[in-house]
């Protein structure tokens, strides 16, 4: 499965160890391409429907929502606990995406 940033994947995420249950999230793919594609892990921020409106939590619209990428909470993860690729960013949110990312982390 080739992943690519910006994409919005569905993660399996382990609710504790020696359980059965697992649990999925949505998550964003924050990581470059060049990283996707030679590494065993991506980088990730992960999707709420909370509607609070932190500066680090950017409003995209997903299967006709409004979610957040919760850029406060980015992590990384293995590749093999994506479940599959959901739909992707406009090019207006990757420009906001893009915005808070450079202010909150570089400026």
């Amino acid at each position: 499965m080739e992943i690519s940033q910006y994409q919005i994947i569905l993660v399996s995420l382990d609710v504790a160890a020696g359980k059965t249950a697992v649990k999925t999230h949505l998550c964003l793919v924050i990581s470059p391409d060049e990283m996707n594609k030679f590494l065993r892990t991506i980088t990730v921020a992960p999707l709420t429907s909370d509607n609070t409106g932190y500066p680090t939590r950017i409003k995209i619209k997903y299967n006709d929502k409004i979610s957040r990428v919760v850029l406060d909470q980015i992590t990384t993860i293995e590749k093999q606990k994506i479940v599959k690729v959901l739909g992707e960013l406009s090019g207006p949110e990757i420009k906001k995406l893009k915005a808070v990312l450079k202010e909150t982390f570089i400026d």
